[in-house]
């Protein structure tokens, strides 16, 4: 009965320890994301002045999640990880719980933009660890090291060097894995369409009246039957009854001149070859406004190949737009940050195919490569 629950518990721990190690991973290959998605919490909270901090959030959470799916796989300091453990998924059921029944948040970016969950498969995927971490919790006197000390203190340096090396090479170069809908080989007006066999969202007109000081809503077949002057008409809305699906991957992309004349479809339909460089602010320009860049230009130049700059910094581009050989058009800022993780990202069109996509740190790569070309 004893190596009964041994292996049980056993089992235990590694399936634990493994899904943390995979959801620090996917987490660890677009940091940003996770950053954006905490955002969208504190935003949902008024607790604003957190969104300067949620990237060093991201990047700490990150490696923590994996350090301590290896601690668990190896019972390394159980008596503390157990503990900490059990917190981190009463924090993470609480998170998910709240956007399932709140409704307010869409996902909760548990193993980021490459496996989306919905909040309810979120929510039961944390009540189901909540259980196996308590198991764990229950028993963590009787979990001992599977490794001597100084190998499991090796091992769990190695992990954070590893994880920090990851994020700080994505935070540069683009995550490794691009689940994104702007990724190279997609093609944006595809993505910006509905899903195949999608339910649009079932909405029903709702009036709104007052009478004796209390506001009420009817439906067209609801409509109270003695409706008179005495009823006081407020407002008609249109109310979501049930939510579909029809919501495409790609759904306020749209860009415009410094005039505001919309240009998204002009481009996307062109039919030729262009490159865009996403660029979310000029916060960075000194470190990619250089020789590589000016190569790149004339490079395009010679090849007739169209260049844009696109941004949601209209005064910043009214700055630098006379000394550029760009056309600069404005994009939403949110979308910026989802196409392109790095500011800035060039992205190589032909009409509405990404055919390349890559950081503004990678440039002298492709210089390379199209000079061999020639």
């Amino acid at each position: 009965m004893a190596a009964y629950k041994k292996n049980i518990l056993l089992v235990i721990r590694w399936f634990v320890g493994l899904l943390f190690i995979f959801s620090g991973l996917v987490k660890a290959n677009d940091p940003l994301g996770l950053s954006y998605k905490m955002q969208e919490f504190f935003e949902v909270w008024n607790m604003y002045f957190f969104n300067d901090y949620t990237l060093s959030f991201s990047l700490i959470m990150n490696v923590f999640e994996v350090l301590a799916g290896v601690a668990v796989i190896i019972g390394w300091h159980m008596r503390l990880f157990s503990w900490l453990l059990l917190l981190l998924i009463i924090f993470f059921s609480f998170l998910t719980g709240y956007a399932l029944f709140s409704g307010k948040i869409k996902t909760c970016g548990c193993f980021g933009d490459c496996l989306p969950l919905t909040p309810a498969q979120s929510f039961t995927k944390d009540l189901i660890l909540l259980l196996l971490i308590l198991v764990l919790f229950v028993n963590r006197k009787k979990i001992l090291s599977s490794v001597k000390p100084v190998v499991a203190v090796c091992l769990l340096i190695f992990c954070i060097a590893v994880i920090s090396e990851l994020q700080a090479y994505v935070m540069k170069h683009l995550p490794v894995v691009d689940c994104l809908p702007y990724k190279k080989g997609n093609n944006l007006v595809q993505q910006m369409q509905p899903p195949p066999n999608a339910v649009p969202d079932s909405i029903v007109m709702v009036f709104r009246y007052k009478k004796n000081g209390e506001v009420k809503e009817y439906t067209a077949e609801t409509l109270p039957a003695d409706l008179d002057s005495t009823y006081e008409f407020i407002n008609r809305v249109d109310k979501v009854i049930r939510k579909g699906n029809a919501t495409p991957p790609i759904a306020d992309f749209a860009l415009f001149t410094l005039g505001g004349t919309d240009t998204t479809k002009d481009i996307l339909q062109s039919g030729s070859k262009y490159v865009m460089l996403f660029a979310k602010d000029f916060s960075t320009f000194d470190a990619w406004m250089n020789d590589d860049f000016k190569k790149y230009m004339q490079q395009l130049q010679r090849q007739q190949i169209h260049f844009y700059i696109i941004t949601a910094d209209k005064q910043g581009a009214e700055k630098v737009t006379g000394g550029l050989p760009a056309d600069f058009l404005l994009c939403d800022g949110t979308v910026i940050k989802t196409a392109a993780r790095v500011n800035p990202t060039y992205f190589v069109m032909h009409g509405a195919d990404v055919i390349d996509k890559f950081s503004y740190a990678d440039l002298p790569e492709r210089l390379h490569d199209d000079d061999s070309k020639q």
